[in-house]
């Protein structure tokens, strides 16, 4: 069949980019000051580590654990990122086309380690095997939790992708794999790259898996200067170093992005296998959510059935906990949307040359570690609003920051979606352009704008650094009481939490489901 290929260098008209070159004021100051909220962590970090005299820098980076935390953190982060980009390449390979029986279920079922923080799979790993430690259970625990960031998008891209040309390739000598390699590997380079990238800042910011598994990264780092010394400059010196590197993969994510080139299959055949072939390839597909998600579970089964557990159940505190993490996390969402769509709007409405921008600048809070975020937060709020230190203000705002980004760019597809052309109908009607957007847009924009809010609460409850920094004084999350009890050894009394967050986080996962079913139909 026919292939069609269109490149993104020639995009078609949108339906949702305004024909007006000069966006309204009040939504440009909006977009402005939410991208420079968002900056705060950011700038005053820089600002604090400037302030460190160059002999006390010198004396910070010629210590041999800086080295040593440098080089473990990215030699992590590569081996984990080039490990989802091979793995997870292959796992779309085998689902889109190999008949393996089941493909839909089974790229389902290898999406599933998305919703099991890491430090989640860690602690039910280690009710199995205590005597777990160091980089290769690290690295192996977060290639399987990080894997679907490369295999979702690669799947994507094979979907809609004809296998004609690998066929033709067979047919003049050459076999699956190197068919493979020459002719489908450029056409899912860009996509499996992105994923990478996105698995390396995963792996860049993570601190609970590492901390458990007494692996000793930056993030561990930062952790340990802050809590031990009353001088934070190493902290906040170590932190910026951390904001470097993931500066740097930002970029990069947005470069290969960039030089993706879609293109639509109006067929797409699937190779047969016989059984031993598909059994084979069946458990590769299979490991990532065994390892990540199956092992894990059966650990805080285990744990859960045990008297000791019971016993050791604190009900009121498992009750606050709960209670903490569903409220901060529906905080966040809000407080994330409000800082989103402006910003959301002016890029999807308007094509100034700025635009884009500003768009990215909010968008590189997503290269921020928790931690960082958390630490950088402890400083501004000491040094400016003293009084809001250790608050519930000062934690929402930080995950605000955090996960703004995943509010920003389901609520930009969703504006852009909604035609102009009801827009300017209301205009003629005698709306303004905020009464415009308020009474046409955000209603028919809805349920994206909904699927951002619920991603920013998913990923909140999960969040465990900066929860770990900025929580008030007495009050704790299901994931910092979980965090604190494995750390101290305590796998009965750490059970009930695991298993409640794994609950309390599944259910805006099919709130989710449901509105992106929802959003499906009114397409």
């Amino acid at each position: 069949m026919p292939t069609t290929t269109t490149s993104e260098h020639t995009p078609a008209p949108s339906a949702g980019v305004s024909h007006v070159s000069r966006p309204p004021a009040w939504l440009t100051i909006l977009a402005v000051l939410a991208v420079g909220t968002v900056s705060i962590p950011l700038v005053y970090l820089a600002v604090r580590a400037s302030g460190v005299p160059a002999s006390e820098l010198t004396a910070i980076f010629g210590r041999p654990l800086v080295g040593e935390l440098v080089a473990n953190t990215i030699g992590l982060s590569v081996a984990v990122s080039a490990t989802a980009i091979a793995l997870g390449t292959l796992i779309a390979t085998i689902v889109t086309r190999l008949r393996i029986g089941a493909a839909r279920t089974w790229l389902l079922i290898s999406a599933l380690p998305l919703a099991v923080p890491s430090y989640l799979a860690c602690y039910g790993w280690l009710v199995i095997v205590p005597s777990l430690n160091g980089f290769w259970p690290s690295w192996a625990l977060l290639s399987a939790v990080t894997i679907p960031y490369v295999t979702l998008p690669v799947a994507a891209v094979l979907r809609g992708t004809s296998a004609e040309g690998e066929a033709v390739a067979r047919t003049l000598g050459l076999g699956p794999a190197q068919a493979f390699w020459r002719v489908t590997w450029p056409q899912v380079r860009p996509a499996a790259i992105a994923g990478g990238l996105l698995v390396f800042l995963y792996t860049l910011s993570d601190f609970g898996l590492v901390a458990m598994l007494r692996f000793q990264t930056l993030t561990w780092g930062v952790q340990q200067a802050y809590a031990a010394s009353f001088d934070r400059s190493q902290a906040a010196v170590l932190a910026l170093l951390l904001v470097v590197i993931a500066v740097i993969v930002v970029a990069a994510e947005r470069g290969a992005r960039g030089s993706l080139t879609r293109t639509t299959a109006t067929h797409s055949s699937k190779e047969p296998l016989s059984p031993g072939p598909r059994i084979v390839l069946t458990a590769v597909v299979a490991l990532p959510p065994v390892v990540g998600v199956l092992i894990p579970l059966i650990g805080l089964g285990g744990r859960l059935a045990e008297a000791t557990t019971l016993r050791a159940l604190n009900p009121e505190g498992l009750l606050q906990a709960t209670t903490t993490t569903i409220g901060v996390s529906v905080a966040a969402a809000v407080v994330a949307l409000l800082l989103a769509l402006p910003l959301a709007a002016l890029a999807a409405r308007y094509t100034n040359k700025w635009v884009p921008t500003l768009e990215g600048a909010g968008y590189l809070s997503n290269g921020l570690p928790g931690i960082v975020v958390g630490l950088s937060l402890v400083f501004f709020s000491l040094s400016v609003i003293p009084a809001l230190y250790q608050t519930v203000v000062v934690l929402v705002f930080a995950y605000a920051v955090l996960f703004m980004p995943k509010a920003l760019g389901t609520a930009r597809a969703s504006i852009e979606g909604v035609s102009v052309d009801l827009v300017n109908v209301a205009r003629t009607l005698g709306a303004s352009r905020f009464q415009a957007w308020r009474r046409v847009t955000v209603p028919l924009a809805l349920p994206g704008i909904g699927i951002g809010a619920l991603l920013v609460a998913i990923t909140t409850m999960k969040e465990l650094p900066a929860t770990l920094l900025l929580r008030p004084l007495g009050s704790s999350t299901l994931a910092t009481e979980l965090w604190s009890r494995t750390a101290a050894g305590e796998f009965g009394a750490a059970a009930p939490y695991a298993a409640v967050l794994v609950v309390v986080a599944a259910i805006p996962a099919m709130i989710l489901s449901g509105v992106r079913s929802v959003a499906k139909e009114e397409m």
